[in-house]
């Protein structure tokens, strides 16, 4: 996975270079600043990403390195993070209307796998990268997965963020003129809320335990998947409150971002600008297909307009809820919608990735 084999981490503390560790963290915290200040999502990962890919350019690929297994905590954070979305509520809006879910969420599927298709087979992105790439489910999950998968993460994450700031300017700026003045505004980000100490030491003993499973048996893409159906299980019976403070997720997110930052190098920043044009008419393809997928979800199921539109938004989950929370929409029939198709391409992910490689004759290949 490009990460620290456990023997490696003590020296990790004697031959990391101090100044430059100081020097990624004021980068990604200024980053990380004014991108929350621009209003733009999922901040706390894009900033420190982008600055370890500037820090990687500098002073080469593999000077830096991310410990292993506080790399694996943070990812099994993640898993967490998208169990705790999981709610009773939203599961039974999902059952009280199946089939209609379940149309809506096959058809933004196979239409962002018939687009992964063509970029495979057009060579814009390597096998199944952009498949991947193209996967409408949590960016962050989707990145963790495909590493595990063996496709290039570092691409992966370009197009999965591309398309979260994409589809979340869209949905900001279509509930704007749909409410006009009469939407609240988003919540204020705070950083350190009030935390229940006991609940937050019971999420991460029980992290700690998700990472060592998945790690200890080897389960492909664990390190999401065990914690997700874990928390999600235990939550659902009221045996599990999962305390996920902002600050922890910070610190798990910007982990993350550096892992997949450090190990880009010229090659890949040059191929993701060759292909940027073409992922980014796909991107916007997608956008327009789903937009059509709300037309037809408020035309033949009485769905409002607005609701209807950031249900089918193509990705940036996180972004939707927020902007959803501040609009007049049904909330929990979008993130019902939301969820589903996120749990829907987590587990299918890699049979589809599979199946669209087989189909168009294409291997990973080295950037």
């Amino acid at each position: 996975m490009g990460i620290m084999p456990l023997h490696d981490a003590s020296r990790f503390f004697q031959n990391a270079s101090l100044p430059r560790w100081m020097l990624l963290l004021s980068v990604s915290t200024l980053l990380v600043v004014g991108l929350e200040m621009l209003g733009l999502p999922a901040s706390l990962l894009i900033g420190p990403m982008v600055a370890a890919i500037i820090l990687a350019l500098s002073i080469g690929k593999g000077s830096l390195q991310v410990p292993r297994w506080p790399l694996i905590f943070g990812q099994a954070l993640v898993g967490f993070l998208m169990a705790r979305a999981i709610t009773v509520d939203i599961l039974k809006t999902m059952a009280s209307d199946a089939p209609l879910f379940l149309a809506m969420i096959f058809s933004v599927i196979v239409a962002a796998a018939g687009l992964g298709w063509l970029l495979s087979r057009w060579q814009v992105l390597p096998g199944t990268t952009a498949v991947w790439g193209s996967s409408p489910g949590a960016a962050s999950a989707m990145v963790i997965m495909s590493e595990a998968y063996g496709a290039d993460a570092r691409l992966v994450a370009f197009m999965q963020y591309l398309r979260v700031v994409f589809v979340a300017v869209a949905a900001s700026v279509v509930s704007r003129l749909w409410v006009a003045a009469d939407g609240g505004e988003p919540p204020p980000f705070i950083l350190f809320p009030p935390v229940d100490w006991q609940a937050l030491a019971a999420t991460v003993a029980l992290t700690c335990l998700c990472a060592y499973i998945a790690v200890r048996f080897r389960v492909q893409g664990g390190t999401i998947t065990v914690p997700l159906v874990v928390g999600s299980l235990l939550q659902g019976f009221g045996l599990f409150t999962i305390e996920l403070p902002p600050w922890l997720l910070a610190i798990s997110y910007a982990l993350i971002g550096w892992n997949i930052g450090l190990r880009f190098t010229r090659g890949i920043v040059m191929h993701a600008a060759r292909a940027l044009p073409r992922v980014a008419a796909a991107i916007l393809l997608l956008m327009s297909i789903c937009g059509c997928m709300a037309f037809a979800l408020h035309k033949f199921a009485g769905v409002d307009p607005l609701t209807a539109y950031l249900a089918t938004s193509p990705g940036g989950a996180d972004s939707v809820a927020i902007i959803a929370a501040s609009s007049d929409v049904d909330v929990p029939f979008v993130m019902a919608m939301q969820t589903g198709r996120f749990l829907v391409i987590l587990f299918t992910g890699p049979m589809l990735a599979r199946f669209i490689a087989r189909l168009s004759g294409l291997a990973e290949k080295p950037v």
